[in-house]
């Protein structure tokens, strides 16, 4: 049983809050705003410990450092802002696609990332 502590508490709250994937550095930053002196090296142990836990889960975009996202969200996809970089969930499915898959090839799951702008940097 991982023990409570103002820190581990304020991440959780930066994920609830946040409901969009976020990578440690915008975790630090939320995470301040709750408790002052919140350190990197502590962001990093409690999201390992929050994914080990399966609280939290990993969202991987290729090419970039895994940013994480509250677990049991079901199956969605995400959109990733090509001006500040942060990445926002869509809760949505094009459905199958299998008949994108070569010939003779057994599709088992498949992942969709729309990249553009948000609506902070559209205007």
């Amino acid at each position: 049983m991982e023990r409570r502590t103002r820190q581990r508490d304020a991440i959780r709250r930066v994920f609830e809050d946040a409901g969009r994937p976020l990578g440690p550095g915008e975790v630090l930053e939320a995470g301040r705003e709750h408790v002052e002196g919140l350190g990197i090296a502590t962001v990093y142990r409690t999201i390992a410990s929050l994914v080990e836990s399966e609280w939290l889960t990993p969202v991987e975009l290729p090419g970039e450092p895994p940013r994480y996202e509250v677990a049991g969200q079901g199956h969605h996809h995400h959109f990733r802002c090509r001006q500040c970089a942060r990445v926002f969930e869509i809760h949505g499915c094009p459905g199958s696609l299998e008949h994108l898959t070569p010939p003779g090839f057994s599709l088992e799951r498949h992942e969709v990332t729309l990249y553009g702008l948000c609506t902070a940097c559209v205007g």
